[in-house]
C-alpha cells in the first residue's frame, strides 16, 4: 500500500503520458478566387468540423463556422449584395492582439461585395 502512495503525485503524469497526442490543428482554407463561385462554394463546404449556423428567415446569406472557432465563412444566396460572393473571417494576431480579418471572392456586383464587406469590417472594429 505504501508503493501506490509514493507514486500518487506522479500518478497524473504516467497517465498523461498514455494519453494519445492532440491532432495538430488542420491548415486554414485560403480562399482561391480563382475557382467558380460554385467550385470555391464546395471547397469550403467539404470541409471537415464546418458547422452551419441557423439560417435567418429572409436573409440571402449561409453563415459557417469552424468547429473550435477561429475561422468562419459567409456564402451569398441570391438576392443578397453583391452575390454571388464569398467571404472569409479569420482570428489573427497583429501587433500583440487578436484581430479579424475579413477576405472575400466577388463573383457579382462589385459595389455590393464591397457594401457587405465594409459591413463585416465594422463588426470586426466592436
Amino acid at each position: 500500500m505504501r508503493g501506490l502512495l509514493a507514486l500518487s503525485p506522479i500518478l497524473p503524469l504516467i497517465l498523461t503520458a498514455c494519453a494519445p497526442e492532440p491532432e495538430p490543428p488542420r491548415p486554414r482554407l485560403a480562399l482561391d478566387c480563382s475557382l467558380s463561385y460554385e467550385a470555391l462554394s464546395a471547397k469550403v463546404l467539404a470541409q471537415p468540423g464546418l458547422l452551419p449556423a441557423p439560417q435567418e428567415r429572409g436573409e440571402p446569406y449561409r453563415f459557417y463556422n469552424m468547429r473550435g472557432g477561429g475561422e468562419a465563412f459567409v456564402l451569398t444566396q441570391e438576392g443578397a449584395p453583391g452575390h454571388p460572393a464569398i467571404f472569409k473571417q479569420e482570428a489573427v494576431q497583429e501587433a500583440g492582439r487578436k484581430v479579424m480579418k475579413n477576405t472575400g471572392c466577388a463573383y457579382g456586383d462589385k459595389a455590393g461585395f464591397a457594401q457587405v464587406m465594409a459591413y463585416l469590417e465594422s463588426l470586426s472594429a466592436r
